[in-house]
């Protein structure tokens, strides 16, 4: 598995080279979140579906 340092080398060198310091600065940060969201499934910190639009919307349907 890639160190966070190798992981940003490699999706900044995917980039077009007229690409941003803002769309650097986005595809980290997604790619951040994302790997967030999986270490969160992985450990089960996760919510079901149903449960989210029960919450939500109460019991209103």
């Amino acid at each position: 598995m890639a160190t966070p340092k190798q992981a940003a080398k490699h999706l900044i060198e995917q980039l077009p080279e007229q690409a941003s310091w803002d769309d650097i600065m986005y595809e980290l940060y997604v790619k951040q979140k994302i790997e967030e969201g999986l270490a969160d499934i992985e450990a089960g910190r996760t919510i079901p579906h149903e449960q989210v639009k029960t919450e939500l919307l109460g019991n209103a349907r």
